[in-house]
């Protein structure tokens, strides 16, 4: 008859630690030299998004003073020739960088020019 072995097929070694430390300014060189490599390749990729060589032309724009009573949405409908009185009024906050709708009587507003 046969017996079966329960040895195992391989022993197991104990590794050994390496002696081989990084110290504070090895970790410093790490990161830093990481850190540059990253800004390098960064800044090769953004030097493909660049302008032309042309000044662009602003659009024409005329001054509307706000009464009392007005409101974005009316000023933009009498403006917006498209019938998208929406679009106008984002174009409006834009041109004006108002934060909200809200307008004041007596301001002033750059509103495009109806073609």
């Amino acid at each position: 008859m046969s017996t079966l072995s329960l040895a195992p097929a391989f022993t197991a070694t104990p590794r050994a630690r390496s002696t081989v430390r990084l110290t504070r300014r090895g970790r410093l060189a790490v990161f830093l030299t990481s850190l540059f490599l990253v800004l390098g390749v960064a800044f090769m990729l953004a030097g493909g998004a660049v302008g032309t060589g042309e000044a662009g032309q602003p659009a024409p724009t005329e001054i509307v003073q706000v009464a009392p009573g007005d409101t974005l949405w009316g000023i933009a409908s009498d403006i917006a020739t498209d019938g998208d009185v929406r679009s106008m009024m984002s174009e409006i906050e834009r041109l004006n960088a108002l934060e909200s709708a809200g307008l004041a009587a007596g301001q002033k507003l750059r509103v495009p020019v109806s073609d």
